[in-house]
C-alpha cells in the first residue's frame, strides 16, 4: 500500500493543509498529555522547513457538531508554540471569510491552527460543501492523524478528493510500514497477543491474526470465555456470554489451520472488582465467589517465554485489569517480554500503550500505534477511508 508521503510532496512555498491528530487530553485549558501533538512535529518541522505555509485541523472531544468553548483548540496551539519554538497562529473560524482571511496572512514557514472542526456537523457527515470549503484553504493536502483513518470525516478523508496531491505525513507513513508489515509481510514466527475484555469486540481481528500469525496469546478478561468454553469453571469472571460460539469457532478454527491458541493456565483472583480488593493466585480453575484480574505466574512466565523466541509480536491489549496496582504484574511482564524481543514488535490500542509507557518500555519497542480503532481496523485487512483517499506513490 505505496502512498506518496509528505517528504515527496512539492511543498515549497505552498499553503499544505494537514489533518493532525490533537484530540488531546484537557483539565479545563490546561493539556494533561502532549504526546499526540509531539508526535505530529516530525511532519510541521518538514514543511516549515520547506518554507510551506502549513494549515491544521484537528477534532478535539465530542462537541455534537456545535461550538463549544470546553473542546477549543486555543491551548494546543499555546503548546505547539512552546514545542516548535514559534508562535503558531490561532483561527477561532474552520472555515469562511475569517478562515481565509488568517490563511492569506501567512507568510513563508508559519503555522495556523484552525478551530476544531468538529464544531461543525457537517466534519463527520463527510458533507462535501464542507470538505471544498476546507480544501479551498490549501495547494495540497496532508493526512497524518492515523487516529482518525477508519472514519469517512470531511478533514479525514472527503477533502483529498479536490485536491492533485494528497500525501501521508510521517506518522502515517510509519504506520503503514509497521502495520503494512504485520498484515502483508509477517516475519515467521509471527506472534500475536490479544488481551481486551469481550471476545466480540476482537473477533474479526482474531480471525485475520489467525491467518497470518503462528501463535495467539489471549490474556484479558476476554480470556474466561475460551476457559469456559474448554469447561473449566471461571467463578465471576468476566464472561462474553452471547459469543460462546465464537469462542468454540475460534479455537476449532486454530485447529484446522494448524495455529496455536494460549491461554492462562493460572490467574491472579479477587472477591471483588476493587483495586483495594486482596489478590490471590491460583490455578487454571478460579473458585466461586472470585474473579481473575490478571493472568498468573506461570502464564506470565509461559507467554514470556514464547515473546522472546518470536521474529515478530503484534500486541493489542492487557493481561489484566493493569491499571490496579495488584493486578499489573501479568501485563508489565508482557510489555517487558515484548521490548527485550530481538524481532519486530509492534503494540497497538489504547490501552497497550499505556501499558507500554507505564512499564517503562515504550522506548525499546518498534513502533507504537498512535491508532486503537484504526490499527484494528488496519490488522482486519479492513479499508480505511483516509487511507484510500491518499494519493498513490
Amino acid at each position: 500500500m505505496a502512498k506518496l508521503t509528505v517528504d515527496s510532496l512539492d511543498s515549497k512555498g505552498k499553503k499544505i493543509l494537514v489533518r493532525v491528530d490533537f484530540n488531546v487530553p484537557l483539565d479545563g485549558d490546561r493539556i494533561t498529555d502532549d504526546t499526540r501533538i509531539r508526535a505530529a512535529l516530525p511532519t510541521i518541522q518538514h514543511l516549515m522547513g520547506q518554507g510551506a505555509r502549513t494549515i491544521l485541523m484537528s477534532h478535539l472531544g465530542r462537541p455534537k457538531g456545535e461550538p463549544n468553548p470546553k473542546y477549543s483548540l486555543a491551548p494546543v496551539a499555546a503548546r505547539l508554540s512552546e514545542l516548535l519554538g514559534k508562535k503558531v497562529a490561532f483561527c477561532p473560524k474552520v472555515i469562511g471569510p475569517q478562515a481565509q482571511e488568517a490563511v492569506a496572512a501567512m507568510t513563508a514557514g508559519d503555522v495556523l491552527l484552525l478551530e476544531n472542526v468538529r464544531f461543525h456537523a457537517e466534519e463527520e457527515k463527510n458533507d462535501p460543501t464542507f470538505s471544498k470549503e476546507l480544501a479551498s484553504l490549501g495547494d495540497a493536502f496532508v493526512s497524518d492523524a492515523f487516529g482518525t483513518v477508519h472514519r469517512a470525516h470531511a478533514s479525514t478523508a472527503g477533502v483529498a478528493q479536490y485536491f492533485k496531491q494528497a500525501a501521508a505525513g510521517f506518522l502515517i507513513a510509519k504506520e503503514l510500514q509497521f502495520l503494512g508489515m504485520a498484515l502483508d509481510n509477517p516475519k515467521s514466527p509471527y506472534l500475536a497477543i490479544v488481551g481486551g475484555a469481550k471476545v466480540g469486540d476482537k473477533i474479526t481481528v482474531i480471525n485475520s491474526l489467525l491467518q497470518r500469525a503462528d501463535t495467539l496469546l489471549i490474556g484479558g478478561g476476554m480470556a474466561y470465555t475460551f476457559l469456559k468454553v474448554q469447561g473449566h469453571t471461571i467463578g465471576t469472571s468476566l464472561l462474553d456470554a452471547p459469543n460462546l460460539g465464537l469462542a468454540e469457532e475460534l479455537l476449532a478454527t486454530s485447529k484446522r489451520l494448524n495455529k496455536r491458541i494460549l491461554l492462562p493456565s493460572d490467574h491472579v483472583v479477587a472477591g471483588a472488582f476493587s483495586a483495594e480488593a486482596p489478590a490471590e493466585a491460583c490455578g487454571i480453575d478460579i473458585p466461586d465467589g472470585k474473579m481473575g484480574l490478571d493472568i498468573g505466574p506461570e502464564t506470565s512466565k509461559r507467554y514470556q517465554d514464547e515473546i522472546a523466541k518470536a521474529a515478530m509480536v503484534v500486541w493489542n491489549g492487557p493481561m489484566g485489569v493493569f491499571e490496579f496496582p495488584a493486578f499489573k504484574k501479568g501485563t508489565f511482564a508482557v510489555a517487558e517480554a515484548v521490548a527485550a524481543c530481538k524481532g519486530v514488535t509492534i503494540v497497538g490500542g489504547g490501552d497497550s500503550v499505556a501499558a507500554a509507557n507505564q512499564a517503562g518500555v515504550s522506548d525499546r519497542i518498534s513502533h507504537i500505534s498512535t491508532g486503537g480503532g484504526a490499527s484494528l481496523e488496519f490488522l482486519e485487512g479492513k479499508k480505511l477511508p483516509g487511507i484510500e483517499a491518499l494519493t498513490n506513490a
